[in-house]
């Protein structure tokens, strides 16, 4: 049986409004949680039994799971009493972990989605002999992220964590947010603390000589830390650019719920998900974005690259491009919200326009 922790604990703060009352890992992406995806997807590895690592809203996700019965996995939830970095919330979690000291666990953050072969990544862990491998993946720009360098059989050569000068960048493979342990080596991370993986556990590793090894998997990954990233990753499973075994069969330019009323001459196009009871106007077009259930979409209006929240209503003709509005926001008729917009709920938006040139986080 092979187990897994999957790491939820996070606030994601830079996803207010939408995390107000909802924590990040069970936002809807695509008509899904994202956690659903991820464990959609270690299902289809072979994990068959998951120790969700929560904090912040942590019954949400025992109400919407219970213990897998609709998932295929068996779900267990560790939940910190107070934060305990990444590390921490790992060695938390294993206390509800049943393998052995040398059988491999897969840990996963809730915060990614990819199309990552975790039955591969397990396997290189195997034929390494590794007490962890590290899912790699390159990026353009590496700043914002760990950087993880290997030498030609990849085994890791340091952790970088988030470099600020040219000198600094020495590779363009970044931490991906998923590893394999030996179980023993989590057994040792310690206990009662806040201890961060990247800073210190996986350096120790390190120079202690033990084998730490990168596997560069060039398939998809995006981190969803942000509205716009959240938005086009939605967009990108409904297209099927991004793998779900949750989408089989379901991808195109659009995903409507049968719910849904959208006009005949309304436009939804660039991997838009409309969700339950929406109500979308004649001539209103909607291009790569999400929109939760029960909004309202009227006439002409346009909404580009942008999340639409559980019962908001966007008005005749209004323009929202990057913009994420929050549950039962009123726009009027006739508004223009854009890049890097954030309404609160329960606002009201009427005769104005709002622009942020430079903000699209």
């Amino acid at each position: 049986m092979l187990e897994a922790i999957l790491l939820v604990g996070g606030q994601g703060t830079r996803l207010r409004p939408l995390t107000i009352s909802t924590p990040k890992p069970m936002l809807p992406v695509a008509g899904y949680a994202c956690t659903e995806h991820q464990v959609a997807l270690a299902r289809a590895a072979g994990v068959s039994r998951i120790v969700l690592g929560t904090s912040y809203r942590a019954e949400v996700f025992e109400d919407h799971f219970g213990h897998g019965e609709n998932v295929g996995v068996e779900m267990i939830y560790a939940v910190e009493e107070e934060p305990l970095g990444t590390g921490g919330a790992i060695r938390n979690a294993a206390a509800y972990l049943t393998c052995g000291p040398n059988d491999p666990v897969v840990v996963f953050n809730g915060d990614v989605l990819t199309g990552l072969d975790i039955a591969g990544l397990v396997q290189k862990w195997r034929d390494a002999d590794a007490d962890v491998a590290l899912y790699l993946t390159r990026v353009e720009d590496p700043r914002p992220y760990g950087l993880v360098p290997t030498d030609s059989i990849g085994r890791v050569q340091a952790f970088l964590e988030k470099p600020t000068t040219p000198e600094e960048i020495v590779t363009d493979q970044i931490n991906a947010g998923c590893y394999i342990f030996k179980r023993s080596v989590i057994d040792s991370i310690p206990t009662g603390r806040t201890v961060s993986v990247e800073r210190e556990t996986f350096p120790e590793l390190l120079a202690a000589g033990r084998m730490v090894i990168g596997v560069v998997d060039d398939g998809y990954w995006l981190d969803l830390g942000n509205p716009l990233a959240f938005a086009k990753g939605s967009a990108d499973l409904v297209t099927g650019k991004a793998p779900s075994p949750l989408l089989t069969g379901r991808t195109g330019q659009a995903i409507v719920e049968p719910s849904a009323k959208v006009d005949p001459s309304a436009k939804l196009t660039g991997g838009t998900y409309v969700g339950h009871n929406v109500v979308i106007g004649a001539n209103a077009v909607v291009d790569g974005s999400v929109i939760f259930n029960e909004v309202q979409i009227a006439a002409g209006a346009k909404v580009t690259n942008s999340i639409v929240s559980t019962a908001a209503h966007i008005g005749d003709n209004s323009l929202i491009t990057d913009t994420v509005v929050a549950e039962r926001v009123f726009v009027g008729a006739n508004n223009e919200l854009q890049a890097g917009a954030r309404i609160f709920p329960d606002s009201r938006i009427e005769g104005c326009a709002i622009r942020f040139s430079s903000d699209k986080s």
